[in-house]
């Protein structure tokens, strides 16, 4: 029964350590804006979300039964596969990040950060209200 109640904290909290990693690459992608040769990255992170569950795209579990299982979707590590972003405003010292583009993702990262925390709060206290019984 607990683990019905707690399955949706699982699923925001694999979604919000994502979102946390996730905000990491763009920070570092903003913070080398102007570094020559420097190549921006990022993750998809509807796929990063599915390998982290466990869902696989017809939406079935996939079950580790032995520690030395892989998980799907990443390297095995708890990280997302990385990837190259596309270069959309090319530069002469070969630097790929594009600003206005990162500083978009890091608001729109942030904005659903804070929701899922927020989700997360008003789960957890609607747990603890049923459980005191009020």
């Amino acid at each position: 029964m607990i683990e019905q109640m707690t399955a949706r904290l699982d699923f925001q909290s694999n979604a919000l350590l994502l979102r946390s990693q996730r905000q990491q690459v763009l920070a570092s992608n903003i913070a080398n804006a102007d570094t020559p040769g420097y190549v921006a990255r990022d993750f998809d992170f509807a796929k990063a979300l599915k390998g982290a569950t466990g869902m696989s795209s017809g939406g079935a579990v996939a079950a580790t039964t032995d520690a030395r299982h892989l998980r799907l979707g990443s390297k095995g590590n708890g990280q997302p596969d990385m990837a190259y972003a596309v270069q959309t405003q090319p530069s002469q010292d070969g630097n790929s990040v594009d600003l206005d583009r990162e500083r978009a993702n890091f608001v729109d990262n942030t904005i659903r950060y804070e929701s899922t925390l927020r989700f997360i709060n008003g789960h957890v206290k609607t747990m603890l209200s049923a459980i005191q019984g009020q």
